[in-house]
């Protein structure tokens, strides 16, 4: 017989690891499906919008807070890799082609598994109207408490929260409609240019 005992006990250890492993992949997922499209999954709703230091694709420091400066920020905790980011895609594009002018999108580039090379190379290939900013060191993602991507939050005019979710499922669109609504009738804002 050709089989030593320590390969047969790596076999083994490695075999109920993967198991392991998959089991724990399905108890993740079924959270994260369960709270899937717009509900409390971040900060808490009309608490202030924290600041966190990022950087631009340039490498330049950017405060994240700047893009909340007078108007309406939707910020999307992203990866390349991220296929619920991917399905997210069209409504985060629907909202930057309805309302680009009234509403800064930010894509939060998380620091996980992919380099700012890869984001910047994402970007450019997918012709971004909106900036990507490079959380390097997980200061937004701490901030927001941002536990997983296609998180989204959503900040007034006033940068409170007004609204979170997680997963493809949202709806966006119908998110920021609503916020435009409730801020227009709090009276006028001062304008804001996005800054990019």
């Amino acid at each position: 017989m050709n089989t030593k005992p320590g390969r047969i006990a790596r076999y083994a250890s490695a075999t109920w690891f993967a198991g392991l492993a998959a089991f724990a992949g399905l108890a993740v997922a079924a959270p994260l499906h369960a709270q899937a499209g717009a509900g409390q999954v971040s900060l808490a709703t009309g608490t202030q919008g924290p600041d966190a230091t990022l950087q631009d694709l340039d490498g330049n420091e950017v405060q994240l807070l700047d893009y909340a400066d007078g108007k309406p920020a939707l910020f999307e905790f992203w990866a390349a890799w991220c296929e619920q980011c991917e399905g997210l895609q069209p409504e985060i594009d629907r909202v930057q082609a309805d309302f680009g002018d009234r509403v800064n999108v930010v894509a939060v580039a998380v620091a996980v598994a992919q380099s700012l090379r890869r984001v910047r190379r994402h970007a450019e290939a997918h012709g971004a109207e909106y900036p990507y900013l490079w959380d390097a060191d997980g200061a937004a993602v701490r901030a927001y408490s941002a536990t997983t991507t296609s998180i989204v939050v959503i900040l007034d005019a006033e940068g409170k929260v007004a609204y979170t979710g997680v997963g493809p499922d949202q709806d966006l669109v119908g998110a920021v409609t609503g916020i435009l609504a409730a801020d227009s009738a709090t009276g006028p804002q001062a304008p804001a240019s996005p800054r990019r």
